[in-house]
């Protein structure tokens, strides 16, 4: 016989651990650098960038498209990087109340 009250005990655990993960993975952070470590930008679970280091050696005029094209760099990874720890900090939240299924994108649930 289907358990419907058991369902819907499960649907509602599942709701409150994605929650706490969601509130969990704003305090995530990850760091990437480009051009050798000459730029390095942190970003935040919410997909904010945080902070932005740039070594002086490329405070110069003529490298100017240079330094935009490292900073694009290095932040875009941080922010593939911490996208992918939010992801598994929910999947590690969820573990046994999710099935898991291949392709499922947990981008859908605010990560």
């Amino acid at each position: 016989m289907f358990d419907m009250m058991g369902m819907m005990g499960k649907v509602k655990e599942l709701q409150d651990k994605m929650k706490q993960a969601q509130d969990e993975v704003q305090f995530l952070t990850a760091t990437a650098e480009s051009g050798g470590g000459l730029v390095k930008a942190t970003a935040n679970g919410k997909r904010n960038v945080v902070k932005l280091e740039i070594d002086e050696s490329l405070l110069n005029p003529q490298d100017r498209e240079m330094l935009a094209d490292l900073v694009v760099a290095a932040v875009n990874k941080a922010l593939d990087e911490v996208s992918e720890k939010a992801k598994e900090e929910l999947k590690n939240k969820t573990a046994g109340l999710m099935p898991n299924l291949p392709g499922l994108d947990l981008g859908n649930f605010g990560l």
